[in-house]
């Protein structure tokens, strides 16, 4: 059975093929949206992850008629009252660029003690299911990551905030992190996890 991930980062495909080898469930082919003829695009301008998530992956469903999971993840920064948030990805003004978000946040921070620099990584992920008769079932679920934001950014792996997010318990950075050991930790991976049951019900309706 052909899945659609919502996404052209081939990062994402990989981390959720990680994700079904582990739990065993075999018979899902995932395909990005490379993948699939071009469909319109509709804007993230929902307030939260859940919203997000859950409106990429209808459209990718509704235009596919594929099952389709979709993420929308971000950074919460306790000292910025919990922003960047569902901005993350365009929080510099430029969407998609790494380098000048984390500068701006580094910069928003610079005078912050580390004590108060606490921070969490946010994923919520939507699997939308066609239903055959127009009709739609959606399962969203999501994860976590609590850590701290250090002063310089470290590390090659990983992309996004990942350089400047310090997970608890670590004195590696995100981007420090082998990707199984990001895989084990991360925010999509514990949201991710939480899709198993309805991707092993998937896999096995086929």
């Amino acid at each position: 059975m052909r899945v659609l991930v919502a996404s052209r980062n081939a990062k994402k495909l990989r981390e959720l093929q990680r994700v079904l080898d582990r739990a065993g469930i075999a018979g899902i082919e995932l395909v990005s949206l490379d993948d699939v003829p071009p469909y319109p695009e509709a804007p993230e301008t929902g307030e939260t992850f859940e919203a997000n998530a859950a409106a990429k992956a209808r459209d990718g469903a509704a235009a596919t008629g594929l099952p389709c999971v979709a993420d929308d993840s971000g950074l919460e920064v306790e000292a910025l009252r919990g922003m960047p948030g569902v901005l993350s990805a365009r929080w510099s003004g430029r969407h998609g660029d790494d380098e000048a978000n984390t500068n701006l946040v580094l910069g928003q921070l610079r005078d912050v003690p580390d004590e108060r620099r606490g921070a969490a990584f946010v994923s919520a992920c939507a699997l939308v299911v066609p239903s055959g008769d127009g009709e739609f079932v959606t399962t969203v679920v999501r994860g976590e990551w609590r850590g701290s934001i250090v002063r310089e950014p470290r590390g090659e792996n990983g992309f996004g905030y990942d350089p400047i997010f310090r997970p608890e318990g670590e004195e590696r950075t995100s981007a420090e992190l082998t990707p199984e050991e990001k895989d084990a930790q991360s925010h999509r991976g514990r949201a991710l996890a939480q899709l198993v049951p309805a991707l092993s019900a998937l896999a096995a309706s086929a």
